[in-house]
């Protein structure tokens, strides 16, 4: 069971961030937690999240936008192979959360990523398979392509 949590990257909803530590601190923190200790992958996370301007400063001076940024860049830390993301653009302008998009295409690979969106464009883009849910029961699953036929645009 430990080398599964070891495994796995979690991005809640809500940030689960410490005010006083730096966004470095955070993912050597959790780098930690999953027993994966190298600095090259700390700053390798910053560079792809684009927050090397910011590695030294406190999570609480961070925009909310960057705070999202942090929480997935600690989902990623540690090679987790199952990364499951709660509306990880939630609360991100347009630019931001395009680049999240790039981001997460670019970190998918030997990865399961299970994502949760209100997002229609992002599940399109991001998913190789897109199940929508109502009332908290599934309604249909399938690949984005299948989806558009059988639905339409």
């Amino acid at each position: 069971m430990a080398l599964i949590r070891r495994s796995l990257g979690l991005c809640p909803q809500h940030d689960v961030l410490f005010d006083n530590l730096t966004v470095r601190e955070h993912l050597l923190f959790y780098a930690q937690v999953s027993h994966y200790k190298i600095p090259d992958e700390v700053d390798r996370i910053i560079r792809i999240l684009n927050l090397e301007d910011k590695r030294q400063a406190r999570s609480k001076t961070l925009s909310g936008g960057m705070k999202r940024k942090l929480s997935i860049g600690i989902a990623l830390i540690g090679d987790s192979k199952v990364v499951m993301l709660d509306e990880p653009t939630s609360g991100m302008d347009p630019s931001a959360r395009r680049a999240t998009w790039d981001l997460l295409q670019g970190e998918k690979r030997g990865r399961t990523i299970l994502l949760t969106t209100h997002f229609m464009d992002e599940a399109d883009l991001l998913g190789d398979r897109i199940a929508i849910m109502a009332g908290g029961e599934l309604q249909c699953c399938g690949s984005p392509l299948f989806l558009k036929n059988k639905y339409g645009e």
